[in-house]
């Protein structure tokens, strides 16, 4: 072909490669490594590290009333930091109990020291070996972090977290662990019928229903289950009062909000330490 021939051809393939770019997702952006935590971000087939600029503040302190589940997660977490054998962690319980903030009180006490958080959906559950993967040579120690972890039938982020957990034939790295939050201590809905599952053989053997061993088979994988119960009165009202100081409330002040608190509380429906920060908040932006 001469010159002539040969230019429209090139300016037609220019002009179909330019819409293709159009249609195509835009490449993910460098992993920013000196960020100490990161969101799981997914534009269609592709999934990156998305650095957080702005984390959340959240201090050990502030967590009250939950000293035992805090001595274990802090036990774990820093034996994982020292290179020692530590657990996956699945927390449990009661909403509001401090359950997510306390992943974050534990990056905020030792991100200095190396640790890193990773906040992953549910959703894009089934990306974690991808997360591993990118990780795995990385000299920091990651916890990769699930709030509000569940799972409904059929969902395939299940599968692919139970061969991470345990049951994969390449092993996770020794830098990585897995703390989740859920309000199901099996993770899935069970139903009354799959007890009907169960069969009476002529021998007198029994036969449970092997759809809720699989269903508690993933809950089973976490090393550690942490359970978070409600508050009861007095617990609600100290960390009222602990959150009403952090916002430069007196002592009197404090006494004040009593009799509102509890009405906070009930209208809610929750004597929650969530519940009690909401308050704290309100009542402090009306009267300080």
């Amino acid at each position: 072909m001469t010159d002539p021939q040969l230019r429209p051809l090139l300016e037609s393939a220019q002009r179909v490669l330019a819409q293709l770019e159009a249609w195509l997702p835009p490449a993910p952006p460098p992993i920013d490594w000196s960020a100490h935590a990161y969101r799981w971000r997914r534009r269609g087939a592709r999934g990156w590290l998305d650095a957080v600029t702005r984390i959340a503040p959240m201090h050990l302190d502030d967590l009250q009333h939950v000293d035992r589940q805090k001595a274990i997660i802090e036990r774990n977490t820093l034996a994982f930091l020292r290179g020692k054998p530590a657990n996956n962690v699945l927390m449990t319980g009661a909403r509001g109990t401090g359950k997510s903030s306390l992943a974050r009180a534990m990056l905020d006490a030792y991100g200095p020291e190396g640790l890193r958080l990773i906040e992953i959906d549910k959703s894009d559950m089934g990306d974690i070996g991808q997360i591993m993967e990118l990780i795995t040579d990385r000299p920091e120690r990651y916890i990769i972090f699930c709030d509000d972890l569940s799972f409904e039938e059929g969902e395939p982020g299940y599968k692919a977290l139970k061969s991470v957990l345990d049951g994969s034939v390449a092993a996770p790295g020794d830098n990585v662990l897995i703390y989740a939050t859920s309000n199901r201590r099996h993770l899935m809905p069970e139903y009354m019928h799959e007890n009907l599952a169960a069969q009476h053989q002529a021998d007198g053997e029994i036969h449970p229903g092997e759809t809720v061993e699989e269903k508690i088979s993933l809950s089973e994988r976490f090393g550690l289950w942490l359970s978070f119960y409600p508050f009861s009165q007095d617990d609600y009202l100290d960390i009222v009062g602990h959150w009403l100081a952090a916002h430069g409330c007196s002592p009197d002040n404090v006494a004040q909000a009593r009799t509102e608190a509890l009405q906070w509380a009930l209208e809610r429906g929750s004597r929650s330490g969530r519940v009690a920060r909401q308050f704290a908040r309100d009542w402090a932006a009306r009267h300080v």
